[in-house]
């Protein structure tokens, strides 16, 4: 069998492969050595292949390929120990190369790879004809890929172009529905401009009778007075008869005492009459209550201000806290933040509204206490002390807008007393005419408590 090999070696040792050997004919001679190299002896092994002879072929060929396939190009011998273990396994295939003729329905990387293990005559031929055929299958195959990738891409852009038409067509839809709903709603906003100006109408008409009814009550109670008047004038005649009557009496004329009585019912019938027209409410106000003053006893803020005390006196805030129906606003965290600034802002409200029920205790006076809302992270949970009335302002709205907010709801003429250090704060509840008050005298105050 060796001598076979040899005479083999010399049929087709003078061929030369003069290009690499292609990819795909390597890959199978790798696997023809690592098929045959586990019939072989360790010492029939190259030196460099003798640590994979416990491997399995897969692994053999999977970490010795490229040792494999360089002891086969360099190493004549083994070579020749591996062709000899592939004509055992494929005699057939050896056969038909040894005599010219590959079978044409073999695999052409197949015969390459047992040419270039085998080396019959004109193996050099064979492994250019199957790299060359492998080429043309690969071109073939990238060519059928391409071929197919294209028609790929022609399907999803006519998917693309036919998703693209009903995207417009829906778009269509919902721009012919837009233009319908626009319309409807034009519809409806003339309808309702009509109602508006409809509406705008009556209520001057409304007006114009309202005024009306005011100008003929008027003119009915012109007419009122106008009788009012005229029967006080029949009453004072009647009266004057009523004495001359009583003259005549006493002179004995007794007609004339009853012409006068008659008279006189008659007027008196008359004057319960009109009563029951006018239905007037009885008088609960006299015209003289109506007139604003000070009563003796009483003070206002001006009367406050001229007394002899120092401008920051706490006695200044008692004073006016003592004026009827006095109501104190104050701005807390302006207070505290004056006070006790280094504490938690729960401890400062705490703090305060703690100090101000007890004013509002020893004062009697109404207690409103406004806190900026924008400085809270959460709804405060907080039980109002007994006196006093706690407020945040919502949010957009600071603390001085809802101080200057409660000083207009008041009626004026009422004691309203601000107790803010803020300039702005107290020059617009000045001029609204409620009393600005430092925060220090409104400390010093509770201080003194």
């Amino acid at each position: 069998m060796v001598e076979s090999a040899g005479g083999e070696a010399g049929d087709g040792a003078a061929e030369v492969l003069d290009r690499p050997l292609p990819e795909g004919v390597r890959r199978r001679v790798v696997q023809i050595v690592s098929d045959g190299f586990g019939g072989l002896t360790v010492a029939e092994l190259p030196s460099q292949l003798r640590q994979y002879a416990r491997f399995t072929p897969t692994r053999r060929a999977k970490f010795a390929g490229n040792a494999m396939a360089a002891a086969v190009e360099g190493d004549t011998l083994f070579r020749q120990r591996i062709a000899e273990r592939l004509r055992e396994a494929q005699p057939e295939l050896a056969g038909a190369l040894d005599s010219g003729a590959p079978p044409p329905a073999a695999d052409p990387l197949d015969v390459a790879a047992a040419a270039y293990v085998l080396r019959p005559a004109g193996w050099v031929k064979l492994v250019a004809a199957a790299g060359e055929e492998a080429v043309r299958a690969d071109a073939e195959r990238a060519d059928e890929e391409a071929r197919a990738e294209l028609e790929r891409l022609r399907a999803e852009v006519e998917a693309a172009h036919d998703q693209t038409r009903a995207e417009k067509e829906r778009l269509r839809v919902e721009l012919e529905s837009a233009k319908k709903e626009a319309e409807s709603l034009h519809r409806k906003l003339r309808s309702a401009l009509s109602d508006v100006k409809r509406g705008e109408a009556a209520l001057r008409k409304a007006r114009g009778e309202t005024e009306a009814v005011r100008a003929e009550t008027h003119t009915q109670l012109s007419a009122a007075d106008s009788e009012a008047r005229r029967l006080k004038a029949r009453l004072g005649e009647t009266e004057a008869a009523l004495e001359a009557s009583r003259k005549a009496a006493r002179e004995g004329r007794s007609v004339e005492d009853m012409r006068v009585r008659l008279l006189l019912d008659t007027v008196l019938e008359a004057a319960q009459g009109l009563r029951r027209e006018l239905a007037l409410p009885p008088v609960s106000v006299r015209p003289a209550e109506t007139v604003d003053a000070v009563e003796p006893g009483r003070m206002s803020p001006k009367d406050i201000a001229a007394r002899a005390l120092s401008e920051h006196d706490p006695a200044i805030l008692d004073q006016l806290l003592a004026l009827p129906q006095a109501h104190l606003v104050v701005d807390g965290y302006n207070v505290t933040k004056t006070g006790y600034p280094t504490m938690p802002l729960e401890k400062q409200r705490l703090r305060l509204l703690g100090s101000l029920s007890q004013l509002a205790a020893q004062t009697g006076a109404e207690v409103t206490c406004v806190f900026d809302g924008a400085e809270l992270a959460a709804p405060v949970l907080l039980a109002p002390p007994r006196g006093v009335r706690v407020l945040f302002s919502k949010a957009g709205v600071t603390a001085d807008e809802l101080i200057r907010q409660l000083v207009r709801a008041e009626p004026p003429g009422r004691p309203v007393v601000v107790v803010s250090t803020d300039r702005e704060v107290a020059d617009g509840v000045a001029k609204a005419g409620a009393r600005p008050v430092a925060s220090v005298m409104l400390l010093k105050r509770l201080s003194h408590s």
